[in-house]
């Protein structure tokens, strides 16, 4: 039906005859003159509708002039220079004379136009129009870049591409499982794969050395701006390889990928252990593109008469920390408040703060439970400046970490401080379990299989609090964009993992009873790790929402706005199933 694309129309093609095909991007009648700019996948020209004495020419004009926005045209033309380019874009040296136009599909009245800032809803209940913005174009066209490079990347390199199972057995892995009913075995239920990980364990006991896969998960939680029902990652794993292996590797991989997808170089990977993150950062994935570090000051309030900072300074487990936000003495009172609510979100039972004023007086609610010495010693440990504002936190060391973690990243996009650029980092020795107070029991920080940093099970038994894993997260400004670890590879280790989950014997086997059979069978030391290409999508399409390079994506409340899903069924069909729907009560 065409020669040749919209935006790949250039000089080169002049006083040649082409055939488009697109949609009416903008349509002017000018009263016997018709301009109508053409779009499709590659970008937009120019036609122009003009008279003459050719044959058929008023049939154009006449078809020119009745064009409205996202008519579905095929033109053919001559292309011509244009009188007056348009250097914004990249086909506006040149122009299209139509000899024929043909309105393949007329469009209906639009719900919203591409320049309209219209609401998330709209835009994703008409889904297809969204879709065909070039703005949406251009960052589903990113994400194609992106899992192209990979797949090319590993390829290349010797990995294999094995698809392993979407329906499979129901396992704890964290989140809750979406659940199938299995027609051919009533009261059964498969399971919809929160992510690969036993298979790919599976396949390093079964020989495969390297393995990867573009993999579909799917967990049901909560949704928010970077997190969906069903997802996708880059799914990895190794044989015979230690942490290094796997970070040596993957990191190149990022490297090439970035450079050939976005034309940037990451620079350097440092590396930084999770207690170290979370003491400077209050993260367990900083932002490293600007600085603003949290300082411990429990030290210097342990004997104040202000009983918070006492209280937490004393306690085992406890916090008093601290941020300097530069120029914030010039806060108001109702900007502090904000602040103050925004760390709530995250944990914080109240935030104190105290200003040094450009004649190096102290401002602070908190000044009159602090002898004059302490108040110095603050403002010095803090770094404050005239002009300066510092804002406190005391609480558990968990709780505090993560609302000051929160605080400063709102502090610094707020104030300017977020550099340009890309900043990648490692988070390694993550801790291997974390405290459940409601439960009162351990459970995995990233996932059962992974490996704790000691070999011997009684002194994982002993440590089980303090415990580190050989887990290790990739994150890149802020975001996690990969996460993995070594796994365990003998089964009296996976069992005491589980034991220590409060997993009981019975309920290994039930659950994880081929997992651990299979290692049994020489299993050798094995690793690996899962990107999220939602994320890095994003991250590359300078979006800040997943759903922003997802094509059909869910809303918060886990809907389809455009297909209606999730949707009741026929009761003929459910029973089918062998699933009845309980009234509600």
């Amino acid at each position: 039906m065409r020669t040749h694309f919209c935006g790949l129309i250039d000089e080169s093609l002049v006083g040649e005859t082409v055939t488009l095909c697109g949609w009416a991007d903008v349509a002017r009648d000018l009263g016997g003159l018709c301009f109508v700019d053409l779009r499709d996948h590659e970008g937009i020209v120019q036609v122009v509708a003009e008279p003459s004495d050719a044959e058929g020419n008023a049939a154009v004009l006449g078809t020119a002039a009745g064009i409205g926005y996202e008519d579905c045209l095929r033109v053919t033309g001559t292309v011509r220079r244009r009188e007056k380019p348009n250097p914004k874009l990249p086909t506006g040296q040149v122009e299209v004379l139509a000899t024929a136009i043909e309105v393949l599909n007329k469009a209906a009245p639009l719900p919203f136009h591409a320049h309209e800032n219209a609401g998330e809803d709209i835009r994703l209940k008409y889904r297809y129009l969204d879709l065909r913005t070039p703005r949406m174009q251009q960052m589903l066209r990113t994400r194609t870049k992106l899992v192209q490079a990979l797949r090319r990347w590993l390829d290349a390199r010797g990995f294999q591409d094995i698809e392993t199972p979407i329906l499979t057995k129901a396992t704890p892995e964290g989140a809750r499982d979406f659940l199938v009913p299995a027609r051919l075995h009533p009261g059964e239920f498969y399971a919809l794969p929160q992510s690969p990980q036993l298979f790919k364990q599976i396949l390093m006991v079964a020989g495969f050395d390297r393995y990867y896969q573009i993999a579909r998960c799917f967990r049901d939680e909560a949704l928010r701006a970077d997190r969906q029902l069903e997802f996708t990652q880059l799914d990895m794993e190794f044989a015979w390889v230690a942490e290094r292996d796997v970070q040596d590797t993957v990191e190149a991989m990022m490297r090439d990928v970035f450079r050939e997808v976005m034309d940037v170089e990451l620079g350097e990977f440092p590396r930084m252990t999770w207690a170290e993150a979370m003491r400077r950062y209050g993260s367990d994935k900083p932002d490293l593109r600007f600085g603003m570090e949290l300082v411990d000051v429990a030290a210097l309030v342990k004997a104040t008469e202000f009983k918070v900072f006492a209280e937490w300074a004393n306690a085992d487990g406890g916090r008093v920390a601290a941020l300097r936000a530069v120029g914030g003495a010039g806060f108001s009172r109702k900007q502090v408040d904000d602040y103050a609510a925004h760390a709530a979100k995250f944990g914080a039972k109240g935030l104190a703060w105290l200003k040094l004023g450009a004649d190096g007086t102290i401002n602070s609610p908190i000044a009159k439970f602090l002898d004059e010495a302490t108040q110095q010693a603050l403002v010095q440990a803090i770094g404050l400046q005239p002009g300066d504002i510092g804002f406190f936190g005391a609480g558990p060391y968990r709780v505090v970490s993560e609302f000051m973690g929160a605080l400063r990243l709102k502090l610094g996009r707020d104030l300017g401080l977020v550099e340009a650029g890309w900043k990648p980092l490692w988070v390694t020795d993550f801790p291997m379990f974390e405290w459940d107070e409601e439960e009162q029991r351990h459970v995995a920080l990233h996932h059962p299989f992974t490996a704790p940093a000691v070999d011997s099970i009684d002194d994982l038994r002993a440590n089980a609090a303090t415990a580190v894993s050989r887990g290790y997260d990739m994150v890149l400004n802020g975001n996690e964009i990969g996460g993995g670890s070594i796994r365990i590879h003998r089964p009296e280790m996976q069992a005491a993992v589980f034991d220590l989950l409060g997993i009981g014997a019975e309920e290994q086997q039930a659950k994880f009873g081929f997992l651990l059979e299979a290692l049994n069978y020489g299993a050798p030391p094995h690793g690996g790790i899962a990107f999220g290409i939602d994320r890095i999508a994003a991250l590359m399409a300078g979006t800040e929402s997943i759903r922003d390079v997802i094509a059909f994506p869910k809303t918060t409340t886990a809907q389809c706005l455009m297909t209606g899903a999730p949707s009741p069924v026929p009761e003929q069909q459910l029973r089918e199933v062998h699933v009845a729907i309980k009234p509600k009560e």
